[in-house]
């Protein structure tokens, strides 16, 4: 189902949980919409689950039949409803992140295909290893910088030592070349992390909207649940 990203921000839910905030990500855009879609779903399902909750809030307030407490309790049945979708939503969207992403750093630091060295590897090797310390990376970084990827994939398909690098440094160059080759990877990349970090930050925000939207915390709730529960035991006919 699509999502409106220009529904209006309300008035009684935290505008932190509109699905605009994920399409308000930096790197959000044609590029990467389409790994944050399911994102953008789950916050929309959150911020109009918890408006529908603060609404049924209000009309149980019209429904003279019904006391204060029998107003709370309903709301908060509905309310344990929509936790548990929007729970689910976020905790699918978390999973599915966190291996997108898995996924996408392992191709984005996987090793370089041997045959994309040049006839001029070893040589090339050479050349580097001999250059003095502080001008291997650069003289890497620029090969890579300015398309030269015979030059680059010479020192990075091969081992480390052989150039006069360490497994560390050839690492991070190694990650260079691969984003430098695959920049909308890169971006989408970034763009699954932006949105998992907000996952992390605004997921809590839901279970306290929803006790706003009930109007009382989870044990005054239960308590009442137990009185009424007590009340209608009361009223059960017993054998003589």
């Amino acid at each position: 189902m699509a999502v409106d990203l220009g529904m209006e921000v309300g008035t009684l839910v935290t505008p932190s949980l509109h699905p605009q905030t994920v399409a308000s990500l930096e790197d959000y855009d044609d590029d990467t919409k389409g790994e944050l879609a399911q994102v953008v779903t789950a916050f929309d399902t959150a911020y109009k689950g918890i408006a529908q909750v603060f609404e049924a809030r209000e009309k149980a307030k019209q429904n003279l039949a019904w006391s204060e407490a029998t107003q709370t309790i309903m709301a908060q049945d509905f309310a344990d409803k929509v936790f548990a979708k929007v729970a689910g939503g976020f905790d699918k969207v978390h999973r599915n992140l966190t291996s997108g992403i898995a996924a996408l750093e392992k191709e984005l630091t996987g090793p370089m295909d041997t045959a994309a060295a040049g006839r001029f590897g070893r040589e090339i090797r050479d050349h580097v290893k001999a250059l003095p310390d502080g001008k291997r990376t650069p003289f890497v970084i620029d090969a890579i910088e300015r398309g030269d990827f015979d030059a680059a994939a010479a020192v990075l398909s091969a081992p480390a030592y052989l150039s006069g690098l360490t497994e560390a440094m050839q690492a991070n160059l190694v990650r260079q070349w691969h984003t430098k080759q695959n920049p909308v990877k890169e971006k989408r990349l970034r763009a699954m992390q932006a949105a998992l970090d907000l996952v992390h930050q605004r997921g809590g925000l839901v279970f306290k909207e929803l006790e706003r939207a009930v109007g009382a915390p989870p044990h005054k709730v239960k308590a009442l649940r137990d009185a009424n529960t007590a009340a209608e035991k009361a009223f059960v006919m017993r054998g003589s």
